[in-house]
């Protein structure tokens, strides 16, 4: 059976997919753990030779894969010339990490042979890559499962891993079927799963006994302090919060802002995001495409329609709708405050270009309520904004887990989707389960909103 891909802005068709059975399964396995004893015997420095390889030819497919990626994924087209850069990254990263230490490759060490590597809708290039890159670099045969939405990206890189042993990297097309069949083949020994919390959980349970990779998405956290900079704390907000049309890994969660500015910065972010061009993000200049799907857009409009009914205000936005007439799922940039304690934006990951905000009286109370709801599978990750980076750096230290950014927005200073595995704290044998990262002042940085900007630069 073949599954129809369409453009999410236009509907336009874009190609045909198989729902692989047990049977395409059983092969992708087999494959790769056929190829996996070779690949484990190639010397170190040769493997990290070919993941360099396969880093330029990313490179050099840079449009085409951009291309695509806008057209399956609604991503604004700088966005999806981001996601290819950091796909080859990934790999420069890995191939020099066991350039490095060719006496023992990467920390994955013995994990078995085989490594299944299931990709979420958002941002699959780069996660893609990095679960792929990582298992490639310790010697280890990959089966690898694209998102059912998105499926061709994933496809079109694959095909950049010529060279590699034939087998060493498989791909399997389909929904929650082929996933839960990987996941419990006895021919895979690691797993590495990004996601939503749900899943995350279903994953583990069935995957016993082998080695788990687990990103799931929390809901996080933005906390603006009275004393923040709101020149540059508005728009690093808007932009961490809205990027790849808010449901990227790295979007920032539910914002908490102090009472005594909390007027002001509502005003000020409302006239920020109500400026923003939703459009094709095939055109240059579009900040926010659509989403990836009816079933996301239906379900985005259930939630604002939730907390709503739960007493938050409406500022701006609040629905689906058709710029320059286009068919595809959009939905309005949207602006809710007043949100109360245990809603729905605290409890679930909103995936689209919707901002809720909860006023509170300081630091300590955002942290409060932001750690007693929401799923805590693993942590989540906090970012405030102040001028007062050492006490804010005080205030965290007493958190149980977690990771918290102080002045630094989700993506740092190596440009966007640098810090992809902060979207979601990895949940991994051994991982550590608080992080802080400090900056003394936020900073502007060129890839925020507007995209405008990005399409004039030379």
């Amino acid at each position: 059976m073949l599954q129809m891909i369409t453009n999410p802005a236009t509907l336009a068709a874009l190609g045909e997919v198989p729902e692989s059975g047990g049977d395409a399964v059983e092969r992708a396995v087999a494959a790769a753990r056929g190829a996996a004893g070779s690949w484990q015997r190639t010397p170190v420095l040769r493997r990290a030779a070919l993941l360099t390889e396969i880093a330029g030819r990313i490179r050099a497919q840079t449009e085409g894969l951009a291309g695509l990626s806008t057209r399956e994924s609604g991503l604004a087209r700088c966005e999806s010339q981001d996601c290819v850069r950091a796909a080859a990254a990934c790999f420069d990263f890995f191939a020099a990490d066991a350039a490095g230490r060719p006496e023992c490759g990467t920390d994955v060490g013995d994990a078995p042979a085989v490594a299944a590597v299931l990709i979420p809708f958002d941002l699959p290039l780069p996660v893609m890559a990095e679960g792929v890159a990582r298992a490639l670099a310790a010697g280890l045969g990959v089966v690898c499962k694209p998102p059912v939405q998105n499926p061709l990206t994933c496809l079109a890189l694959a095909r950049t891993f010529d060279g590699l042993p034939e087998g060493a990297v498989s791909v399997v097309t389909g929904g929650a079927a082929v996933g839960r069949a990987l996941v419990v083949h006895p021919g895979v020994g690691a797993v590495v799963f990004t996601g939503s919390c749900a899943s995350g959980i279903e994953i583990g349970a069935a995957a016993r006994g082998k080695r788990l990779d687990l990103e799931v998405g929390t809901v996080d956290a933005q906390i603006v302090c009275r004393d923040a900079d709101l020149d540059l704390t508005v728009p690093a907000v808007a932009w961490t919060r809205l990027v790849c049309g808010g449901q990227g890994r790295m979007s920032g969660g539910h914002l908490y802002v102090e009472r005594s500015l909390a007027r002001e910065f509502v005003d000020r972010l409302h006239h920020c995001v109500g400026f923003l061009d939703v459009d094709d993000p095939d055109k240059p200049a579009t900040d926010l495409g659509p989403l990836i799907s009816l079933d996301a857009a239906r379900r985005l409009e259930d939630q604002v329609g939730r907390t709503l009914r739960a007493g938050a205000k409406l500022v701006l936005g609040g629905r689906r709708f058709r710029p320059s007439g286009l068919p595809g799922h959009f939905f309005q940039p949207t602006l809710l405050t007043d949100v109360g304690a245990g809603s729905v934006p605290m409890r679930e990951r909103l995936l689209g270009p919707v901002i809720t905000v909860t006023p509170v009286s300081d630091l300590a109370e955002a942290l409060r309520i932001w750690t007693e709801f929401g799923p805590r599978l693993s942590p989540s990750v906090a970012s405030i904004y102040t001028a007062d980076a050492e006490a804010a750096g005080l205030a965290v230290q007493a958190m149980a887990d977690g990771a918290f950014r102080i002045n630094d927005p989700s993506v740092g200073d190596l440009g966007p989707f640098s810090g992809l595995r902060h979207g979601g704290i990895r949940h991994a044998l051994g991982a550590d389960r608080k992080h802080i990262e400090i900056a003394n002042a936020i900073e502007r940085k060129p890839w925020w909103f507007p995209y405008v900007d990005r399409a004039r630069a030379p």
